[in-house]
């Protein structure tokens, strides 16, 4: 499940890509699939790593012959060359960090002149109402430190160059899902989920898995007015 929406991205065979935040490594894995000429994941969490390289090994190498490297690394102190990647993605990073502009400033160094980067941070009336449900969620060790104001957001990276030419909002039916987890997190966290969280988490796996056609329909159609996220792509001024 991408946020990001790969058809809005410059991907040409002659472009380096790189993920800040990888997780999992769903939006490596779209990239590989994609016609471009390498892909790098980073993350701090080595678990996460693992479970990147074991999916992209099993599904997606038999598919692609794209190289693709997994590293361990911190946002802040990117270990790349200056203007190293083509396109730059940071997807649910930077409300994590308190240092947040230093992050952006590390995006910026190491994307090449007119390059694209593409960034994406939970919204803020969605991520309100869960920080009113439940302390826990935005408390917990490595939680969300701050709601991001979109045009805040947008400001701060186009201070560093950046201009921005797109836009969307994304996973409008994961934010009930969230709301409904903060509702019932202490219960949740026990191992005693009700009924509506489990039934509700089940569907968004099928979801998943199957990609109805009239499902994504319907989250299309909600994400302006309830979508968890908001999704920027922005282009570096300057040639290179």
């Amino acid at each position: 499940m991408e946020t990001i929406d790969f058809d809005r991205l410059p991907l040409t065979p002659d472009v380096r890509v790189l993920d800040v935040g990888c997780g999992e490594g769903r939006h490596v894995h779209a990239a590989a699939l994609e016609n471009v000429a390498e892909v790098v994941g980073l993350d701090l969490g080595r678990e996460n790593l693992v479970a990147a390289r074991e999916d992209h090994e099993q599904y997606i190498a038999p598919e692609s012959d794209v190289p693709v490297t997994f590293l361990s690394g911190d946002a802040l102190r990117l270990p790349f060359e200056d203007g190293a990647f083509d396109v730059v993605c940071c997807t649910e990073v930077l409300e994590h960090l308190p240092d947040y502009e230093s992050a952006i400033d590390e995006l910026r160094r190491v994307c090449a002149p007119g390059g694209t980067l593409a960034v994406s941070v939970p919204r803020a009336g969605p991520e309100r109402i869960c920080w009113a449900l439940s302390d826990e969620y935005h408390e917990v060790e490595g939680g969300h430190v701050r709601i991001f104001d979109r045009e805040e957001l947008r400001a701060a990276i186009e201070r560093r160059g950046f201009r921005r030419v797109d836009g969307h909002f994304a996973h409008a039916l994961h934010a009930p899902y969230w709301w409904l987890k903060c509702l019932w997190w202490d219960r949740d966290e026990r191992g005693e989920s009700p009924l509506p969280l489990r039934a509700y988490d089940r569907f968004l796996e099928w979801d998943v898995l199957e990609s109805p056609r009239p499902v994504r329909l319907l989250e299309r159609a909600l994400d302006p007015v309830v979508g968890k996220s908001v999704v920027y792509y922005f282009e570096l001024e300057g040639r290179a």
